[in-house]
C-alpha cells in the first residue's frame, strides 16, 4: 500500500469502542467518524450515502444497539441497528473493494458449552441482542468481500455505562454488594480492542493480512462478574477508597428481562495464529485502564 495514510471511516462516535478507536488509530489514518447525530443507522440509503461521500478506503463499525435487556422491548431497532446496517457496510465496501471490521459478541452463544467457545461453534444466542448481532454476522459474510468480525466480550472503559464505572460507585456508596458469581467471561478493555483493532490494520497495510473472517477477541485469562468486581475493588482499596463488602450470587438472584450467557469464554487463539495478533491478560489490562 502507500505511504499516503488511508482514509478510515468509523462508524460510532460517542461508545467505548469508537473512543478508544479514535486514540489509538489518530495516526494510522485519517478518521472520519460518523456519530447517531449525523447518520442514523435505521435508515438504509442515508448509510449508502454517507459511504459514497466518504470514499474511504477502510470501514470499521463500532456502533452498535447494546441495551441487552432494552433490545428485548425493542426488536426491530436492534435488528435495524446489529443486522441490516452491518450487512448495508458490507455491501458499500465490496462494492469500493476495501475491508470492513466489524465488532460483534460472545452473546451470539448460549452459554452452555463447558470449555472457551471457539469461531468454529455452532451459534445459538438467547435473546435479541445476540440474534440481532448474530444475524449482522451473517449478513456481513453473505456479501463475501473482505471483512473482519471480532467477537469480544464484557466490554468496559473509563468513558461511557459499563461494569468497571458502576462498580466503581457503588463500591464507595453501600456498605454490601451482591454480584453474580456464575457467569464466566474474560473483561475487556476498550483500549485492548483498539490495540488489537490498531494492530491487525499494520498487518494489513504491511501486505500481511492472514485470512479474513470471524474471529475471537478478548482478554486473555477468566473470572466471573464477582471476580472482576473483586479486582476493582483491590484498585479502589489500594487508592485507599472505602469498598464495600462482595458477596458472591447465582444468576437466578439477579434476574434480568434478558438472559445470559453462564459460559462468555471465547478461544482467542485463531487470531493469533492467523494475523500473530494477541491480547493482554485482563488483570493487566484492568490495570492499565486505570492508569
Amino acid at each position: 500500500m502507500s505511504s499516503v495514510l488511508p482514509r478510515v471511516l468509523v462508524i460510532g462516535q460517542h461508545g467505548q469502542v469508537s473512543k478508544a478507536l479514535q486514540a489509538q488509530l489518530a495516526d494510522v489514518g485519517q478518521l472520519h467518524v460518523l456519530g447517531s447525530d449525523q447518520l442514523d443507522l435505521a435508515h438504509p440509503e442515508r448509510i449508502r450515502e454517507h459511504v459514497r461521500a466518504s470514499r474511504p478506503d477502510l470501514i470499521i463499525n463500532a456502533a452498535a444497539h447494546t441495551a441487552v435487556d432494552q433490545a428485548e422491548s425493542e426488536p426491530a431497532l436492534a435488528f435495524a441497528i446489529n443486522a441490516q446496517a452491518p450487512g448495508i457496510f458490507a455491501e458499500e465496501a465490496a462494492r469500493l473493494g476495501i475491508p470492513l471490521i466489524h465488532y460483534s459478541t460472545d452473546y451470539v452463544f448460549d452459554g452452555r458449552k463447558a470449555a472457551p467457545y471457539s469461531e468454529d461453534d455452532a451459534p445459538n444466542p438467547l435473546g435479541v441482542y445476540g440474534r440481532s448481532k448474530l444475524a449482522g454476522e451473517q449478513a456481513i459474510a453473505a456479501v463475501g468481500g473482505e471483512h473482519l468480525i471480532l467477537r469480544t466480550s464484557w466490554v468496559y472503559s473509563r468513558t461511557g455505562r459499563n461494569f468497571l464505572l458502576t462498580m466503581q460507585r457503588l463500591l464507595q456508596e453501600k456498605p454490601q454488594l451482591r454480584v453474580v458469581a456464575d457467569q464466566i467471561g474474560a473483561p475487556t478493555w476498550a483500549g485492548t480492542i483498539a490495540q488489537s483493532t490498531r494492530a491487525l490494520i499494520e498487518r494489513w497495510q504491511a501486505g500481511q493480512a492472514g485470512a479474513w473472517g470471524t474471529y475471537h477477541l478478548t482478554a486473555q485469562g477468566e473470572t466471573s462478574w464477582f471476580g472482576f468486581a473483586q479486582a476493582i475493588g483491590e484498585q479502589l482499596q489500594r487508592a485507599g477508597l472505602p469498598c464495600a463488602e462482595l458477596l458472591p450470587i447465582p444468576s437466578s438472584e439477579y434476574p434480568t428481562p434478558a438472559q445470559r450467557p453462564l459460559n462468555s469464554r471465547l478461544d482467542c487463539s485463531r487470531l493469533q495464529r492467523q494475523w500473530q495478533v494477541s491480547q493482554a491478560h485482563w488483570q493487566q489490562a484492568l490495570i492499565d485502564c486505570l492508569k
